[in-house]
């Protein structure tokens, strides 16, 4: 075994490796770009080392920087994680040109699997099953049209070189093949600097199933069963379990003999996926195979009880797999999901910001938590937005479906949107509790996992005034702990007057709905004037902030945030987010007048004017890249440029003044 090893990576996947190594006595060396010094990764790892700027290009992409890393700390061994540079050639002969071990397959596996033309054309002599298709060399349009035509429409048009859905178009009919051909070339020529496609059979309800396997230097290779990942947003998985439901054990047997098939073929090493579409006949077809340890693998770990990164540093270090294909058994069902900093309301827009609150159910035997980041901790625009993964597990489906769905309610995240409502809403739904799935259903449930914003609750509103006057009640408390005269009556927020009662309000904002919420204090708590009636209200609310109230007769449990005039309310696994709006609003939060502000995070990619040019309204004065976009912000008036406040390449926080001007007079 290795007694140093490098992760080239970042958050959860470097968690996930250090932790494993450390169990093993292994040492670990972590990198990080200058935005990532203080990450978890980095923290957990006995040393780290800066490797570059935070864009990706200039660190954790840059295989000689990590190399240095690696031999300057004296790590004999690179872990890749997945991303970034785990199924690079290049990079893994690289390590082996500095004596390192690439913790992975070898280099001629990655590339036999990388192209996507070439790995289907070497599944085809090694008898795996593919979808009907055009993988060949000619790529005129004359030839890939005839091809389409003789499989049938609808068909699917793929970029070979890439994945995640890029370069990818379904055509219906043979006058839209020409279009949608150039649309797919240009996208993956931008995405992976190379326009080769494929033409397969498009599949109407498949579901989309892979197989971890696990080979290793000695010529065994086991398949450690499979994962159905048919839940999926423009080809990204959503949702991963294990075992597929509805498998039979002969259908396991034979996409698990295809699998390992598929690793032999390439002399495969290492852990590997091998993904295939299955339809409804259980005719299953190979899509892809990952040179890598996958995202979702553990809920393999889960339902084998296998540390699927033991096995990649014992293999790595030469030794032979711990297990046989007749010692592995299937145990119970396993359920993982990926919650991500991104705005479903906004087309999933990725979120970047800060993580105000963050909370998780305990972990457990049959909760796991995989996460790299820490309450406080910002999502950058420059990294991937997950969050975390959270992993369930019980003896059977419908077990973990119900565990899932409370981890889910359990888990608490404010300062940015994230996914957490909508994927409550798919463990909620009925389809998804009877594994009605296939890779269409997602947009087939649309409706019911996005609804349209619903107006609040008066039990939402109630909760909220509650949390804000407890907290109110506890600041004061704590402002008289530390004055002079800790029983001064002037500390008081109990409302007290003489000769009438305290009367009060709160204004509360929700998307477009304004309330303003009288309310009276009494001895015992609050009456609070809700839309639908007068109710009481009395409670606690803990440091942590978990919000004990009762409305009326009814009782009820929350969690509440307060930051900066947001109040987070987490209700039996949904959020409301709700304004608190000051009477006395200060000047400043007017912002620079006539200014352009940043509408969030991001970084200055051009700059359109000159100080002291003159504009109109509508003019573009400034473009920024945020979430992977570009955004040009014009002028909201007529006038002349004071001032440009930042220069190209740098990075501006949401609502930092990028552009003072004077407007012109009417």
């Amino acid at each position: 075994m290795f007694a140093k090893i490098l992760i080239a990576n970042r958050g959860e996947i470097a968690c996930r490796v250090i932790k494993t190594a450390r169990r093993l006595g292994v040492r670990t060396v972590a990198v990080c770009s200058e935005a990532d010094t203080g990450a978890a990764h980095a923290a957990l790892a006995d040393e780290a080392w800066e490797i570059g700027p935070a864009p990706t290009r200039l660190s954790y992409l840059c295989a000689d920087k990590i190399i240095e890393a690696a031999l300057n700390s004296g790590a004999q061994a690179v872990h890749p994680g997945y991303g970034f540079l785990s199924e690079n050639a290049d990079f893994a002969e690289a390590c082996a040109r500095a004596g390192l071990v690439f913790i992975g397959p070898p280099a001629a596996a990655i590339r036999a699997s990388g192209g996507r033309s070439e790995a289907k054309a070497l599944m085809e002599r090694a008898g795996v099953p593919l979808v009907p298709g055009y993988h060949g060399e000619d790529q005129s349009e004359a030839v890939l049209a005839e091809a389409a035509g003789r499989m049938g429409y609808p068909v699917l048009i793929k970029a070979s070189a890439g994945g995640g859905g890029k370069g990818m178009r379904v055509v219906e009919a043979a006058e839209q093949f020409s279009a949608q051909l150039a649309a797919a070339r240009r996208e993956a020529a931008a995405s992976f600097g190379n326009d080769r496609v494929l033409v397969e059979k498009y599949l109407a309800r498949p579901r989309h199933v892979e197989i971890q396997v696990f080979a290793d230097g000695h010529g065994n290779c086991v398949y450690l069963f499979e994962r159905d990942c048919s839940i999926q947003r423009r080809h990204q998985k959503v949702v991963e379990e294990a075992p597929a439901p509805g498998m039979s054990p002969d259908l396991r047997r034979r996409m698990g003999e295809a699998a390992v098939a598929a690793a032999r073929a390439i002399g495969y090493q290492g852990a590997g996926t091998v993904e295939f579409l299955l339809d409804g006949d259980d005719r299953f077809y190979f899509m892809e195979m990952n040179t890598r340890l996958q995202v979702e693998h553990p809920v393999t770990e889960f339902i084998t009880g296998l540390d699927l990164v033991e096995w990649q540093l014992r293999v790595a270090a030469g030794q032979p797999l711990p297990r046989r294909q007749e010692d592995l058994a299937v145990r119970g069902h396993a359920i993982e999901v990926r919650l991500y900093a991104e705005d479903p309301a906004r087309d999933f827009m990725p979120a970047v910001g800060r993580l105000e609150h963050l909370r998780f159910p305990e972990p457990g035997p049959h909760v796991r938590i995989d996460s790299g980041v820490r309450q406080g901790d910002r999502i950058s625009v420059h990294y991937d937005p997950m969050i975390a993964k959270l992993i369930v597990w019980d003896e059977d489906r419908e077990g973990a479906v119900r565990r899932l769905g409370a981890a889910l309610a359990a888990t608490e995240v404010a300062g940015l949107a994230t996914n957490l409502e909508f994927l409550g809403a798919i463990a909620r739904h009925p389809a998804f509790a009877a594994a009605a799935l296939d890779t269409g259903f997602i947009a087939r449930h649309q409706e019911d996992l996005l609804p349209a914003e619903a107006p609040l609750a008066d039990e939402v509103l109630g909760l909220a005034a509650l949390g804000l006057l407890l907290e109110r009640k506890a600041a004061a408390a704590a402002e008289a702990l530390a004055g002079p005269d800790p029983y001064s009556p002037w500390h008081s927020r109990d409302g007290w007057r003489l000769n009438d009662d305290a009367h009060d309000s709160l204004h509360l904002r929700h998307g477009g709905q304004d309330v303003l919420l009288p309310l009276i204090f009494r001895p015992w708590g609050f009456e609070l004037a809700l839309p639908g009636g007068r109710v009481e209200a009395r409670g606690s609310l803990s440091p942590e902030g978990r919000l004990s109230a009762q409305l009326g007769a009814v009782r009820r449990q929350a969690g509440f945030v307060h930051r900066d005039g947001m109040v987070t309310l987490f209700l039996e696994g949904r959020r409301h987010q709700l304004s608190l709006i000051d009477p006395l609003p200060s000047d400043a939060a007017d912002g620079p007048a006539g200014g352009v502000v940043a509408p969030m995070p991001g970084v200055i990619t051009a700059l359109l004017v000159e100080a002291g040019a003159t504009v109109v309204k509508g003019q573009p004065l400034v473009v920024m890249e945020a979430m992977k976009m570009e955004h040009t912000l014009k002028a909201p008036a007529d006038g002349t440029v004071d001032r440009l406040c930042y220069a190209v390449g740098a990075l501006v926080e949401d609502g930092a003044a990028l552009v003072e001007f004077t407007a012109a007079e009417a």
